[in-house]
């Protein structure tokens, strides 16, 4: 069954409000060293969807050991604010995406979770409303990708190609070989989802950038393939990523679908107490030189399964 998509203006205010009950949203959003950004977007959302309109319950930005001012300018735009190393530092540090998303559940009680990126530039509050559509009007749905146009901006905000990059060199080819039922997703590594939490927490969570693939992979598994939904949101840019940060992206992609392909990641020849090194190269005056980079592999345990998360007693000391 292919991949159902959503297209057109979805659902109006007063259905999706209607639709949506007694259900409550958080919307969150994972950040670290953001600030030029982070505010715009929590502004927007705050506007939009708990001030004009009362769709969300929780606006949340998980700071990820930012070095700027990035906590600071999002509390000012409204949003609730936490530390990701604050949240269960029992369990030891870690550093990454897929930690941000994975530290949101236990700071968080909203029934659907709706992540954004938050380093947007050209985007729309619709975003929210979108991805909210088919999980508040559907009970089927467990998991919604957004579709958009995704145009790469040069350093000086000019369009050069289209992004998405690591989707086309790793995911897509990644789904082809492995999950075809989900080959249908025009853009699978999505940083704008949504997603039940009834589902999310019971997922093991990669802390690096395989945590979209994964929840993907996972909801398929648990649910069946047609309780993932995409949402076409029109178009979107973000801040360019340099070519040599996608290396890291990609072994993170590849050993979250290796690891749930039963091949076991941390017994693989390159890896080691659950990190890989990916050695790359730069010329110098002594030829290529290389530059290894230590990758993080691990993955936190499903949030159902940590002491405290059922009473959320357990959060930010």
């Amino acid at each position: 069954m292919p991949v159902r998509t959503v297209s057109g203006p979805g659902p109006s205010v007063p259905d999706l409000l209607a639709a949506k009950g007694a259900t409550t949203v958080s919307v969150v959003i994972p950040a670290r060293d953001e600030e030029a950004t982070v505010g715009d977007v929590v502004a927007g959302v705050r506007r939009a969807w708990v001030e004009d309109v009362p769709l969300l319950d929780e606006l949340v930005v998980i700071d990820s050991d930012s070095t700027d001012r990035t906590a600071e300018v999002a509390r000012a735009a409204g949003a609730t604010v936490h530390a990701a190393a604050e949240v269960l530092p029992g369990l030891g540090p870690a550093r990454g995406k897929g930690e941000a998303l994975w530290k949101a559940l236990h700071v968080t009680s909203g029934d659907v979770l709706v992540f954004l990126d938050a380093d947007l530039v050209e985007w729309g509050t619709h975003f929210v409303s979108g991805l909210l559509g088919p999980l508040l009007t559907d009970p089927g749905v467990a998991l919604v990708k957004a579709v958009y146009d995704r145009p790469l901006l040069d350093a000086e905000g000019r369009e050069a190609e289209t992004g998405g990059r690591v989707t086309e060199l790793v995911a897509r080819p990644l789904l082809a070989l492995h999950h075809p039922e989900l080959a249908g997703l025009v853009q699978p590594l999505a940083g704008e989802w949504a997603v039940r939490r009834s589902a999310f927490e019971r997922f093991s969570v990669p802390v690096g950038y395989g945590v979209e693939i994964a929840a993907l992979v996972d909801t398929a598994a648990l649910l069946g393939a047609d309780a993932v939904a995409q949402v076409d949101l029109g178009r979107r840019t973000h801040r360019h990523h340099r070519h040599d940060t996608l290396g890291p992206m990609a072994v993170q992609v590849l050993a979250a679908v290796e690891a749930r392909l039963g091949r076991g990641v941390d017994a693989a020849a390159g890896v080691a107490d659950g990190r890989a090194t990916l050695t790359q190269y730069e010329r110098t005056a002594e030829g290529f030189t290389p530059r290894p980079r230590e990758v993080d592999l691990a993955e936190r345990p499903p949030a159902v399964t940590v002491e405290g998360y059922a009473t959320r007693t357990e959060t930010v000391r």
